[in-house]
């Protein structure tokens, strides 16, 4: 099978599932298709499907992301030792750990082709994280804690985890709980890495965006609080503050480069 032929399969198959959909046409053209896949993967429930959908999946993904490119973390160069900055797309970042700001169902994103990471890392990582996720939400018995963190496979991404953390959503006024509650997130994330042996975890922007904690208040928590993790615990994780717009990229290079 080709790219398009496995597109082709995988979006039928999501058809078939939902009786809603089973007579809607598919798109002519690639890129409408691949938005169609997308929209409904991003809609389905929880669970896994049969060994030739996951296996046509896991081809489909992998190559996706590798046209894409992927980033060695070996090709970074550190900021300062053992940090480093990188713009990029985090679903093509070949690391051991990537860091999900997901919400406190911690299912992923159900909002068809949404641009949030939640919602991309979900997508390029398979069904598969959805339904680990559905599994340990089960056994928890209850929403995710803002500032905790847990720890999956990372399934079809090139990096070998994915650690999903809650970052508190600002309503109005910044207060010192929230600044509070997003340095949780990012000790949760290192500490739970420590445990699971990660050398290097990548950390999206934890809570900006649509969670609306400010740019660069959220900047100098991660790293002030990944700078305390390093010296008072003496570890030797490599941490990567991933940015994807250039306005977090200076704000982090100016937070990273000061004395």
């Amino acid at each position: 099978m080709n790219q398009q032929e496995r597109r082709i399969y995988l979006i039928q198959e999501l058809l078939k599932e939902n009786e809603e959909y089973r007579e809607m046409k598919i798109p002519e053209t690639s890129g409408e298709q691949k938005q169609l896949l997308r929209g409904l993967m991003n809609i389905r429930m929880p669970g896994l499907a049969g060994q030739e959908f996951l296996k046509i999946q896991d081809e489909y993904l992998q190559e996706e992301i590798r046209r894409k490119g992927i980033t060695e973390i070996d090709s970074l160069v550190p900021v300062r030792d053992g940090i480093y900055l990188w713009q990029g797309d985090i679903t093509t970042l070949r690391c051991d750990a990537i860091v999900n700001a997901a919400n406190s169902q911690m299912l992923g994103c159900f909002c068809p082709n949404h641009g949030c990471i939640d919602n991309a890392i979900h997508t390029f990582s398979g069904i598969q994280l959805r339904a680990d996720c559905a599994e340990l939400m089960e056994e928890q018995g209850h929403e995710e804690e803002t500032g905790k963190a847990k720890i999956t496979p990372a399934f079809n991404l090139p990096c070998k985890y994915v650690l999903h953390t809650v970052g508190p959503i600002i309503r109005g006024k910044l207060t010192e709980k929230d600044k509070r509650l997003l340095a949780s997130c990012y000790r949760s994330c290192l500490d739970l890495a420590e445990k699971n042996y990660v050398k290097s975890i990548a950390f999206c922007c934890i809570s900006t965006g649509e969670f609306h904690f400010p740019n660069d208040k959220a900047a100098e928590i991660a790293v002030r609080t990944v700078k305390e993790y390093r010296r008072q615990t003496q570890s030797r994780m490599e941490v990567i503050f991933n940015v994807f717009k250039d306005l977090d990229k200076e704000i982090y290079r100016k937070l990273l480069t000061a004395d």
